[in-house]
């Protein structure tokens, strides 16, 4: 049973995992070749198919399946058409992952939307900074930017799927997540498993704002 307090911040100059922010996906990551072998592989994955199952049904052998999985060879016309029929799909599925458009949103400063979201208390002022609905990532994010005031409640119960990451703007709040109570003042965060128990506790400083960051998986 914990305490109260706060557990240990993570060790200062120690990665948490390997992932390079600013790495830029190779030239074989975007091309023609890689997003066809992205498909096929889905497709294949989809309807239970090992590469064994698919080379008895198209009479394609598995080498040459693994290397168009791998996007390693660029498939003819008629070896797509092959493909098309075993997975009941059309020739145009294939290219669908390297013609779609990856979105983007830009909200000016005063522009952002207020919203009543599901399971907001009095006075808890959410401002949506952008939406993006279906993704090829399998996620959905919602960044917000919460503002607290004296007509606020405290309400240290929220729950709902997915992770979440605050950070701390302005004022100071206490915070608590499950058991722990942790005390936010401008400049701190606090990621989270936001199926436990969570919300604002305190409200120590007002006005305090907070970004507010959610991510759960596509419905």
């Amino acid at each position: 049973m914990s305490d109260g307090t706060a557990s240990p911040a993570l060790p200062r100059g120690k990665p948490a995992f390997d992932q390079d922010p600013h790495r830029v996906r190779e030239i074989s990551e975007r091309n023609l070749e890689a997003a066809i072998g992205r498909e096929v592989r889905n497709f294949r994955r989809q309807q239970g198919m090992t590469v064994a199952d698919l080379a008895n049904v198209t009479g394609l052998s598995i080498g040459m399946l693994s290397k168009i999985e791998n996007g390693n060879t660029s498939p003819s016309l008629t070896t797509l058409q092959v493909l098309s029929h075993a997975f009941s799909v059309p020739v145009t599925a294939f290219f669908r992952s390297y013609e779609e458009r990856r979105e983007a949103q830009h909200v000016k400063a005063g522009e952002h939307v207020e919203i009543e979201r599901r399971g907001t208390r009095a006075g808890h002022q959410y401002h949506l900074l952008g939406h993006i609905g279906s993704n090829n990532s399998g996620v959905v994010v919602e960044p917000y930017i919460i503002t607290l005031t004296t007509e606020s409640d405290t309400f240290p119960a929220f729950q709902h799927d997915g992770l979440e990451l605050l950070y701390m703007l302005e004022g100071e709040v206490d915070y608590r997540h499950g058991d722990v109570v942790y005390p936010l003042k401008p400049g701190d965060s606090l990621f989270f498993d936001a199926d436990a128990p969570h919300g604002p506790e305190t409200l120590v400083k007002l006005p305090a704002r907070y970004l507010s960051v959610i991510a759960y998986p596509q419905g």
